[in-house]
């Protein structure tokens, strides 16, 4: 007999119409009459896609998802979503992350699921999928798709995406030839997987296990090792018992689980992309988060992992030292230690006997690389709405910093001004990037982190204050300040920075400051007229208007909360 207590007992469990034209039209794939008959359905929401380099293992990891479902007992139906391959995709996949949770939240609603399994990688498929899973609120499993091997060059460790950021300085400064970039082209990502730094990809790997989302310890195994499929194996095991237990995504994302992520991320030397997901995770599911909470619970973290690009190794090395179970046992006491997590145990019950294999790789917590290495939240007349700084990635000189502003309208601007040897700069002047925030480019791309001027980089010059409303690779390094609101293209005081003006960076008082009189700033307000729109059609026209601010994090203001599991109308 039909369960009807599951969900899918509405298409599946009747003997009307409609529950004949469900069963028969699926049948033509050749599932056995049982399936319909008190399984559990299992979506498997698959991310997968050629285009989506980090992500072209998961239509063979959705196979090993489906083993474990069918063995517990459940109906496994694999879905696919839009994918989001940061490496390829333009402008930014950023303009992309919130359309991606809108066709996962509808696909999961409009089908017959009970619970669901995410399959991720690349950046934004993570936060994606989960802001998704969140708005409809059935229970869900994050199967993380798992880093490359370490990238290797002439017996060195290189990071993909690290060395990206460097290209410019090896050519220009270090005398690289086409070979040599191109054996590193090669070497860099010799593996299926994401990037092996604690870049963005690997800090949502770290987030949802932060968060109770995945089975202990499934952050850091590489995607290439057998036992990243057991784990996958597993979890399809365990979304079929959670069904079975109601265990919904609501009863795992509870306050104390975002702020157990905010104080792991710290402890990791995670992305500052972070941030701006963990916030639009928290509106999908009714957490009250604010911008101010991430330096309040994070900011006072010691550092205990010695990763790209705050440090010295990568994700293999990471999982090889015994990976994040032996960072939550480490933070036990800055943790909720009681929050619940998919596998029905607590946290700190999942993490307590786990060894350290290599502190020169994960420190304890008394002997940690860094006392303080949470991202810091700056306040001023140049960022009312806030900006954040990755302390633990920038150079420590800066982190206290006053200098003349050199200012690019837009990246184009950018791009055709910043080698000029005319150019008015030196080490000592702040650039500031305008017109790459959620509206203004659209999309919030990640350049904040600019390349420095040719000429400073054969000086020897090696990081600058850059300050922009974008974004930054999570592989990326140096004292950037990000995420500046409100933004340049609204109005934002970052619009008005002129050639000249002193700015005034203060880490450690967590300000940052323009320094112009309020008479001239007024002045300037009054001046400043907005930029045409940037689209007038479709999806970007969408996103434009309904987008809200990087402190908010960058959600569509129409898609906070959740509408749950209910269709609305059906046909019967």
């Amino acid at each position: 007999m039909a369960d009807k207590k599951l969900r899918s007992y509405d298409w599946f469990g009747k003997s009307d119409k409609m529950g004949f034209v469900h069963r028969s039209w699926l049948r033509n794939q050749g599932y056995p009459d049982d399936y319909f008959r008190g399984k559990p359905v299992i979506g498997i929401c698959n991310t997968w896609s050629e285009l989506t380099p980090c992500n072209g293992h998961l239509r063979d990891f959705a196979e090993i998802v489906k083993r474990g479902v069918v063995e517990a007992g459940g109906f496994p139906l694999e879905f696919p979503v839009t994918s989001l391959g940061e490496t390829i995709m333009r402008p930014t996949t950023m303009l992309f992350r919130n359309l991606a949770s809108m066709d996962v939240e509808e696909s999961i609603r409009a089908n017959p699921l009970d619970g669901v399994v995410l399959l991720t990688g690349c950046d934004k498929t993570t936060p994606s999928t989960v802001m998704g899973a969140c708005s409809v609120d059935l229970p869900t499993i994050v199967v993380p798709g798992g880093p490359m091997l370490n990238g290797r060059f002439r017996g060195e460790c290189v990071g993909s995406g690290s060395f990206n950021w460097a290209i410019k300085e090896k050519q220009k400064v270090g005398n690289y030839s086409e070979a040599d970039i191109l054996e590193m082209e090669i070497g860099v990502a010799r593996s299926q997987g994401h990037c092996m730094t604690m870049g963005t990809a690997s800090t949502m790997a770290c987030m949802v296990e932060a968060l109770g989302l995945t089975l202990p310890g499934a952050a850091a195994i590489p995607a290439v090792d057998a036992r990243k499929k057991v784990m996958a194996q597993l979890s399809g095991r365990r979304i079929v018992e959670m069904v079975k237990e109601d265990l919904a995504i609501s009863k795992i994302l509870t306050r104390e689980a975002f702020e157990n992520a905010i104080v792991v991320n710290a402890a990791v030397g995670g992305s500052t992309n972070f941030i701006i997901h963990l916030l639009a995770i928290a509106g999908r599911i009714g957490i009250d988060l604010s911008l101010e909470d991430f330096d309040r619970i994070g900011s006072k973290i010691p550092l205990l992992v010695n990763l790209k690009p705050s440090g010295k190794y990568l994700m293999e090395d990471f999982y090889y030292a015994g990976g994040l179970p032996v960072v939550l046992k480490e933070l036990k006491d800055y943790l909720h230690n009681d929050a619940i997590t998919v596998n029905g145990s607590k946290l700190g019950d999942n993490n307590a006997n786990n060894i350290c294999y290599n502190q020169d790789v994960i420190a304890s917590i008394d002997q940690p690389f860094k006392k303080e290495a949470g991202i810091a939240v700056l306040k001023g007349n140049l960022c009312e709405g806030g900006a954040i700084i990755k302390p633990s990635a920038a150079s420590p000189e800066l982190m206290k910093h006053r200098g003349k502003a050199v200012v690019f309208e837009s990246m184009e601007d950018y791009h055709q001004r910043i080698d000029d040897p005319d150019l008015e700069i030196d080490e000592n002047s702040v650039i500031v990037l305008k017109g790459v925030g959620p509206k203004g480019y659209p999309g919030m791309p990640e350049v904040g982190n600019v390349d420095l001027p040719e000429k400073l980089l054969r000086k020897g010059v090696q990081d600058m204050v850059r300050i922009s409303d974008g974004r930054m690779s999570g592989t990326a390094a140096g004292t950037v300040v990000l995420h500046v609101a409100p933004e340049s293209a609204i109005g934002g005081t970052l619009a008005l920075v002129k050639d000249g003006d002193f700015i005034e960076l203060d880490v450690k008082g967590r300000t940052l400051h323009l320094d112009i009189s309020e008479e001239e700033l007024t002045k300037r307000k009054t001046a400043w007229t907005a930029p045409e729109p940037l689209a007038t059609r479709g999806y970007v026209k969408f996103y434009i208007d309904h987008v809200q601010q990087a402190n908010l994090g960058a959600d569509l203001d129409i898609l906070r909360g959740g509408s749950g599991s209910e269709v609305t109308r059906d046909l019967h």
